[in-house]
């Protein structure tokens, strides 16, 4: 029975290797009009091409929009973007950037300081707009926010009341365009709402989409593909005086199944693959018959967790969490009693094939501000006995099963939720379900739909348990105030509703949940960088202790690229695309 079961699966494989090499993006291709193209897979379609609104990946911006400065993808530096200079002056709170000369929106509208004013002043500023942006702008306690204005159609100021030290980098969102887009703030619908927020939806022509980036979209089939090509009006130009990018147009195939993007890859159909552990082996073998490399093997600046819904609040007087879970998962033993149940180091070797490293802190390694064990970090190395001794100590007990009761006789049971389709995620959960049925907690794992859980964690909020992860936000600890802030829309483990969303009632957060919050304001208006690693240092120390997040294990960034794409300059904070638009298709 195994057998055949065995050959079945092989047969299927070649069955869909063959149908996906027929549906392949070179169909796109015709000896009449052939272009330089990459495609790549993505796992899900864009939610909004409007980047104000969005909070989720794949998105389209990185190829869309620039602001006034970059981030070098090796280096991690500032570099001009849309702003081809900047000064900095009285004590760091004020900016003047210069915009490079004769800018222009991808449907040839000039780009001007005008832009910059709106992007800020009537989006990322604007109460009005649920945007993430704005959390990275708040300064201090009072949380106020830079003042932007214009000085002339090139010079544009940036003020600040107080001190904030991730000034500059914060000064990199998309600048948006103002003659498309400001009617849509000043006018309101039905509801009183902007229209703004109804704007860019992906149902709209995508004709309509203006961008100042180095791509544009040119065709969206949903649940297929998003096609873009070259912005004709993009600034930047390489060494000959040639405007970038080099390549024309990149294809995102939407790819449901990391197994299905591997078979694509495999079968020529994709250009480039993230290289998930399960498949490094056999693509290494493959480099050289494939014209491929596999470059990285660096820690991600991603992470990956479990975290329990702290949520004490009620909705229309119904709890969003079953009161007897809630009673567990706020118990900061019990959180902990789990953290030491987790096995991580089987986690490295058996699902990611050795290709990962356990996970301690929620700021990258690669940022200066990481704090290590070695420096004091807390940690929770595998340990069943100190599992069992915390819960006992939290006053649940075990039955003659073997099974785990609160004081209260209720048996521990909760539901772990991730996103199907993660095949490391899945895998994650499998083993977190094994560990803890270990110390008698039962686990109901349940992948669903990743459309489902984003509506689950910030709309309903009614789950107890997940496995997700939140992609790298770079080596500042400020990019991810979203995060810790207690109003930010990412604030995922005890989430406030965001604006347009029903209220809920009794909504409160812990001693501790308040001082990470805090502590990461002071990290922002600290401008001596050893005393801001100390502050960073306390921050990680706390989230450890009381574990909003159970951190898992950090995955080597790898990503397989066909040899015919020069010149790759792999890192994992900036990827292999970091500098796409400077990319070649060379003749193989």
């Amino acid at each position: 029975m195994a057998i055949a079961y065995s050959r079945w699966i092989r047969v299927l494989l070649v069955v869909m290797a063959i149908a996906l090499s027929a549906c392949s993006p070179t169909q796109f291709r015709t000896s009449a009009a052939e272009v330089p193209q990459l495609v790549q897979a993505i796992l899900s379609d864009p939610k909004t091409f409007n980047y104000a609104l969005s909070q989720e990946s794949p998105n389209i911006f990185g190829l869309t929009y620039k602001g006034l400065i970059e981030t070098n993808g090796l280096t991690g530096e500032i570099e001009p973007g849309l702003a081809q200079s900047w000064q900095i002056s009285n004590q760091g709170k004020r900016i003047i950037f210069t915009l490079r000369e004769n800018l222009q929106w991808s449907d040839g509208s000039p780009l001007t300081t005008d832009d910059v004013v709106f992007s800020y002043n009537d989006v990322y500023l604007n109460e009005a707009i649920p945007t993430s942006a704005r959390f990275v702008l708040m300064i201090g306690e009072s949380r106020a926010l830079p003042t932007v204005r214009k000085l002339d159609d090139r010079r544009v100021e940036f003020t600040i009341p107080e001190p904030f030290a991730p000034f500059l980098r914060s000064t990199g969102l998309p600048i948006l365009p103002a003659h498309v887009l400001k009617p849509t703030i000043d006018n309101q619908d039905s509801e009183g709402n902007p229209i703004f927020l109804s704007t860019w939806g992906t149902d709209t022509p995508v004709e309509q989409i203006v961008v100042n980036g180095p791509y544009q979209v040119e065709r969206y089939n949903t649940t297929q593909r998003v096609i873009f090509n070259r912005n004709p009006y993009y600034w930047k130009k390489d060494e000959g005086g040639d405007r970038l990018p080099n390549i024309d147009r990149i294809i995102w195939q939407i790819v449901e199944s990391t197994d299905t993007s591997f078979l694509q890859f495999r079968s020529g159909s994709l250009d480039l693959v993230d290289v998930s552990p399960e498949y490094f082996s056999l693509l290494k073998k493959e480099e050289d018959r494939g014209k491929f490399i596999i470059h990285g093997r660096q820690p991600t600046l991603s992470s990956v967790f479990i975290t329990f819904n702290l949520n004490k609040a009620s909705r229309d007087g119904k709890p969003l969490v079953d009161p007897v879970k809630s009673r567990w998962f706020n118990n900061v033993k019990f959180r902990q009693a789990v953290a030491y149940a987790l096995d991580r180091q089987t986690m490295v070797n058996n699902i990611y094939r050795g290709l990962g490293e356990p996970q301690y802190s929620n700021i990258p390694v690669q940022s200066p501000y990481y704090f290590s064990p070695e420096e004091g970090l807390k940690i929770y190395e595998f340990n069943q006995e100190q599992a069992q001794s915390l819960l006992e100590e939290a006053g649940f007990q075990y039955n003659r099963a073997g099974q785990l009761e609160d004081d209260r006789g209720n048996l521990v049971r909760f539901t772990l939720l991730t996103n199907a389709g993660n095949k490391i995620r899945e895998a994650l959960g499998v083993q977190i379900k094994q560990d803890l049925s270990k110390i008698g907690i039962q686990v109901d794992f349940q992948p669903i739909a990743f459309s489902t859980l984003v509506d689950k964690l910030g709309n309903t909020l009614d789950w107890d348990a997940h496995i997700i992860g939140f992609a790298g936000g770079g080596v500042e600890p400020n990019n991810s105030a979203n995060v810790w802030s207690l109003d930010g829309s990412l604030h995922s483990f005890n989430q406030q509703p965001q604006p347009g969303q029903p209220p809920i009632q009794g909504w409160r957060p812990d001693p501790w949940e308040q001082k990470i919050a805090d502590l990461y304001i002071q990290g922002a208006q600290e401008l001596e960088e050893n005393k801001r690693r100390q502050i960073y240092g306390e921050v990680q120390q706390l989230i450890k202790e009381n574990l909003p997040y159970i951190y898992l294990v950090n995955q080597l960034s790898m990503t397989a690229v066909r040899d015919h794409i020069q010149p790759i300059q792999y890192s994992a904070l900036g990827g292999a695309l970091w500098n796409l638009d400077e990319l070649q298709i060379v003749d193989e």
